[in-house]
Formats: C-alpha cells, structure tokens, sequence
C-alpha cells in the first residue's frame, strides 16, 4: 500500500481545508499487477507516463514515458492521450486525442487505474486500512469512526445495502464497545427457520418441546456480557420482537419452558438493509422496538462509492484463491466501473468465478474478459412464495448438480451453464443447502 506523495503543495491544501473549498486531484489506486492508494493534487498540468510520477515511481511497462497529460480548470478536466502505445481509456472507452470531462471518472493508462476526483479530500485525511479480513477506505473510514463513537452506549442499528459491510460495523462496535472482552455472536434473522426464532435466541428448558432433551442456551445468553449482532432484524416475528423488546428494558430473559428468568447483560447492534420506519409503518416492525434500537444510527455506503477499495478486494481475493493470481488492470477497471447490486458479497463471488474461468483456460492473469458479462449489473429483486417454488422447480436435483460440481472442479459459474440455469440459481441453492463448492475443487481429490 503506498501513502501520499510528500511532494504535494501542503500549503494549498491547507487554504483550501480553511475555505472549505474542493481539492481537485488524481488517486492512483492500482499499477503493474498491485493495488495501492496514493493522491495527488491538480496543480497545474500533470504528465502521465512511466517513472515518478509527483514522488509515485510507476513501473507499469505497458505506460509510455509520456502517456497522457491532464489538467484542470473550472470544473472542468482536460485529458489526452500523447500517442500512447498502448492507449488512454477513460470509464473504459478508448481516449481518441483530447477528452473533456466534468464528472469523476476512471482512467486508465496502460496497466494503471486513476480515480479523477473533484474533489480529493477524503483521499488525503484517510488512508486504506486492512483490517483483518476486511478493507476499510476513505469513504468507510469516517462511518467506522461514528460507530466506535457510538459503540459505549451498548447499542447501535445499522443500515446499508446487502453486502455492504454491516458486520464490519458490527465488529467494530464489539472491539469498542463495553462488550469487548466478551463474545460476539452474529446472528442472521433472515435465515433463522420459521418457528424456531424464539428458540434460538431465548433458549430453551429440557421439555420444552419435541425432542428438547436439555437445557439450550439461546444466542441472547450466548451473547452475555458480549455482544450480539442481528442481522436483518427486521425479519423477525413480531412475536419474537415484543419479547426481545422485554429483553431489552428488563435485562432478563426467558427460556421457553421455563419459569424463572435469566439475568444478561446485552450489547445489542442490530442491523437492516430496508427502512425500519416504512415496516413500522407497515405494521411488520413494532414501533417501541423501532424507537429502542434505531438510535444511534450509521449508514454505510455502497461498494460502488467505494470504488477505491476494489483493487484490494479483488488483489485478496484471488490470493485466497490462489497466490499464484494476479489481476489485470482491465479486471479491477470492469470491476470499478459496474454497480454490484450485491456490494462486497457479490464483487468477491464473481472474482472468485472469474478466477476459476481464468485457471480452466491455464492463465494465472485475470482480466475482464474472465468475468461474466452480467457480474454486477443486474439486480435480483426478491421473489414472491409462487416465484420462488416455480424457479426452484426448474433446478435439476442434487445428484446432477454435484456431478456438474465435480465436472467443473467446484466452478459454479461453469457448473450453471452445464446445467442451463444461471449461476445466481446455484449460488442460492448452494447457500440454503450449505453446500461449498470448494469441497469439489481439484484439491480435495
């Protein structure tokens, strides 16, 4: 990861921090094979090319000594391509001489992403951080300080796009809060069973139902003294809310079966991707939990306003894929320009598939053309009951679909098209199965 240039005007950014005033700039964020992050500011006209760039030494081959030249004006980018041997391409589309521009855009320049910014502030107060098995950048970064702000009042809601990032927060939240030395518990209501959410969260006493043969302790016991995370809270019975309301005000809860509650101490963070307000106003969330656990609140931002975090996505991973993969710039620049609909989540399965498409043809470099056509464009919007058992009713059974496994070395994107469904299909059967398809990859034989 590379920081700022030292080379920057110190003195200019620092008036126009005091006014208040956008810093046009560049953001060089992956070059030859490697994400990084390093900012520069648009004083004057800047040259594009291999070498140093304002302090950055680029060893990018496929750049020509004098690729391209910017500058900036009025709100206005100028670029053009000086007769690049390999070409200048801005939001993927080939620079032909001189380009203008207004918007933020993605450059490229041989095997080098830039982010042209209007503003680069963000970029320069805040840096990418590789938190564990997470990437937190510039536009995160500022989300994850209102949440360790926030995390010793012991609760916090947060909302974002599925995918985006909400157990990031969580996490955050637990390392902050007064529940750190406790245990997390992450728990996603969406996929609890039907009838069994009271269950597993409150626990149970030996008798309780059919087959309870003993005490179980639920995930909010689990969770004492630690913290607990429920995911999609707002797909929780509004049975189980009233009680877990109860939880909340007493500090006690109560087992099924039994006649005695239990003391906790509960760290609650809780987190949706709809408004709370409209299934309240609908009548599907209750409006005394809406008001116990909707404050404090964070929203994260979307992947896609993230862009600068992509490079060091996809760079982990296809090294989790394996180390011996490496991403081409036309990938991370396909990859920066779609809208993932599906956030992290969906970004880290298409590269995985991408990967797996590259290695079938033996090539280690992956490049756009390995990803699918539709990765992160399209949006699946949710089905209804009669939707989802027709769709279900066209997937072929178990067996055909482990042979199609098998055949493709765990593959699913290859898997989907040799059974004729789309890969989403599969993917879904695969998660509600809790089938990996890396048991079925070369590997494992």
């Amino acid at each position: 990861m590379r920081q700022p240039s030292e080379t920057m005007d110190e003195t200019a950014l620092s008036c126009a921090n005091d006014a208040g005033a956008r810093v046009p700039g560049l953001v060089l964020v992956f070059s030859a094979g490697q994400a990084l992050l390093s900012p520069m500011m648009a004083t004057g006209e800047i040259v594009l090319g291999r070498g140093e760039i304002r302090g950055v030494e680029l060893r990018d081959s496929c750049m020509s000594r004098r690729h391209a030249t910017l500058g900036y004006s009025r709100g206005k980018w100028t670029i053009t391509d000086q007769g690049s041997r390999n070409g200048s391409y801005l939001n993927g589309d080939r620079i032909e001489g001189q380009v203008e521009t207004f918007e933020d855009a993605v450059l490229r320049t041989g095997e080098t992403l830039m982010l042209v910014r209007n503003d680069i502030r963000p970029f320069l107060e805040h840096h990418v951080d590789l938190k564990g098995d997470y990437v937190v950048g510039p536009r995160l970064e500022p989300v994850l300080g209102q949440v360790q702000r926030a995390a010793q009042s012991g609760v916090l809601h947060v909302t974002g796009e599925t995918g985006s990032g909400k157990e990031i927060a969580a996490r955050h939240f637990h390392k902050f809060g007064p529940g750190r030395d406790g245990r997390f518990v992450a728990v996603n209501c969406a996929a609890i069973p039907e009838g069994v959410a009271e269950r597993l969260l409150f626990g149970a006493t030996k008798g309780a139902y059919s087959g309870a043969d003993k005490d179980a302790r639920g995930y909010i016991e689990e969770a004492s003294s630690g913290t607990l995370f429920l995911d999609e809270v707002g797909e929780l019975d509004l049975s189980v809310q009233a009680k877990l309301l109860r939880v909340l005000e007493t500090r006690e809860v109560l087992p099924l079966g039994a006649s005695r509650p239990k003391k906790v101490e509960l760290h609650l963070c809780s987190a949706t991707h709809r408004d709370l307000r409209e299934a309240v106003s609908a009548g599907k969330f209750r409006e005394d939990l809406f008001y116990r656990l909707g404050r404090p609140h964070v929203t994260l931002p979307p992947l896609r306003e993230r862009q600068e975090e992509m490079p060091f996505l996809i760079e982990r991973q296809l090294q989790a894929t394996d180390p011996a993969l490496v991403p081409h710039a036309t990938l991370v620049e396909a990859c920066m320009l779609r809208r993932w609909p599906g956030n992290i989540r969906e970004l880290l399965a298409e590269v995985r598939d991408a990967a797996y498409e590259a290695q079938a043809l033996g090539k280690n470099v992956i490049r756009a053309v390995h990803l699918a056509d539709d990765a992160g464009l399209e949006h699946i919007s949710p089905d209804s009951s009669s939707q989802s058992a027709a769709r279900a009713s066209l997937l072929p059974d178990q067996s055909a679909i482990e042979k199609a496994l098998e055949a493709s070395d765990g593959r699913v994107a290859t898997a989907a098209r040799a059974l004729g469904i789309h890969r989403n299909q599969l993917r879904r059967w695969l998660e509600k199965n809790e089938v990996d398809p890396k048991k079925y990859g070369p590997s494992s034989t």
